[in-house]
């Protein structure tokens, strides 16, 4: 009876990032085929009582990504701060929080609107105050003075959720989704590409305070672009795509882009910087196809290129494994390159057959995350390699 292991104590449970890079996984290889397939009425649409389109960004972004995000900052605050962080019974209830927000979104148009309400905030309400709560009651060991910029950030995701969801405000919705989420990338992009730069090529790159500070203000007003004038929310996203290509050169691109572990998301940030030069252009000269070729090319070329990447890298590393990148782990990057080549560039060259680049894509996103499943989410079923518990 000794050597049994308990639910809350099995590995799975020790450290935020298991359970939900588990289900980012799950999620990633499954709701882009699922769009694919309603997309093309192979199978019947979810029962709700909102569009197909809001069905889609949404489950993008607050199912996949926010079990990215959530994994990720569960993880990442704990160190910042230097405490244990949440694990057993908190990380259940927040998976089966998360779990419970998926079926609400899939059959809540058959549920009472009350009960709708609550597994559709349930998940982002409890972990928001949970990671809010590490950050404010340990500021003092706080690592990362900069971290109220998450403070201001992190509540904000709990209202852009509930205006996806809206048929009046959807469109402010999702606009406040990518601003919230650009926000997170600035962060991390940051924090984690001073590392890695350095640790693998041993070289220092741009690390200055002023500039770091002035790229997330305006990343932080951008957030609000909906609400702004359109000549000044474009004017900003200039500003802002033109201080992240400074940044860029001095990044030593040159060096990055001969792994591509690394190299990859430095390709997210320039798809990062490239978006806001398309939002740029959408909201001064208002081109037909720039609505659609914005969202996505943040979808697919920052959260869908930069994603993968710290999925590998973080389950190896935080599982006491050597962070080295092999071919199945560089094939799965290349394969999502590949999505983002079929649903951005593609359409643009023979619009005729938008339905297929679709279905391709989403092949990809299939094939991408299949890998990842097939290799990772037994690593974090397991414990560490190298002995630590957590």
């Amino acid at each position: 009876m000794e050597n049994k292991i308990y639910l809350p104590t099995h590995p799975l449970w020790l450290v935020g990032f298991r359970p939900f890079f588990a289900l980012a996984i799950l999620s990633g290889l499954s709701l882009p085929v699922l769009w694919a397939l309603i997309y093309s009425d192979v199978i019947a649409a979810p029962q709700t009582t909102f569009s197909m389109v809001q069905w889609h960004a949404h489950e993008m972004f607050f199912g996949f990504g926010w079990a990215v995000l959530g994994g990720f900052l569960l993880t990442s605050t704990k160190n910042w701060v230097g405490v244990r962080g949440y694990h057993g019974y908190a990380l259940m209830f927040l998976v089966a929080a998360w779990l419970f927000e998926r079926a609400g979104m899939w059959f809540g148009g058959v549920w009472p609107p009350l009960l709708f309400r609550i597994s559709n905030n349930l998940f982002i309400a409890a972990i928001v105050a949970m990671l809010m709560w590490t950050l404010i009651r340990n500021r003092k060991n706080d690592s990362y003075r900069d971290n109220y910029f998450l403070l201001l950030i992190l509540p904000a995701f709990l209202l852009t959720k509930n205006l996806m969801l809206s048929a009046e405000y959807y469109q402010t919705g999702w606009s406040m989704a990518v601003g919230l989420f650009r926000m997170a990338f600035l962060v991390m992009l940051e924090r984690t590409l001073t590392q890695f730069m350095k640790g693998v090529f041993q070289v220092s790159i741009l690390n200055d305070p002023v500039l770091n500070k002035a790229i997330k203000i305006l990343g932080l007003l951008l957030v609000f672009a909906s609400l702004m004038p359109p000549q000044l929310s474009g004017w900003i996203a200039l500003l802002l795509a033109v201080l992240l290509a400074g940044r860029f050169i001095y990044w030593k691109p040159q060096l990055a882009m001969q792994r591509l572990d690394i190299g990859i998301m430095y390709l997210g940030y320039i798809a990062l910087a490239s978006q806001l030069l398309i939002e740029f252009l959408r909201q001064i000269f208002h081109p037909e196809w720039a609505v659609s070729v914005s969202l996505h090319v943040f979808t697919l070329g920052v959260m869908g290129l930069i994603i993968p990447a710290m999925l590998i890298r973080i389950s190896k590393g935080h599982t006491g494994r050597k962070v080295v990148f092999d071919t199945l782990d560089k094939l799965a990057l290349r394969v999502m390159m590949l999505a983002f080549v079929l649903r951005i560039i593609a359409p643009q060259l023979h619009p005729a057959g938008y339905a297929y680049w679709i279905y391709l894509s989403a092949s990809c996103w299939f094939i991408c995350f299949a890998l990842l499943a097939w290799r990772y989410i037994p690593f974090l079923m397991q414990p560490r390699v190298d002995g630590k518990e957590h």
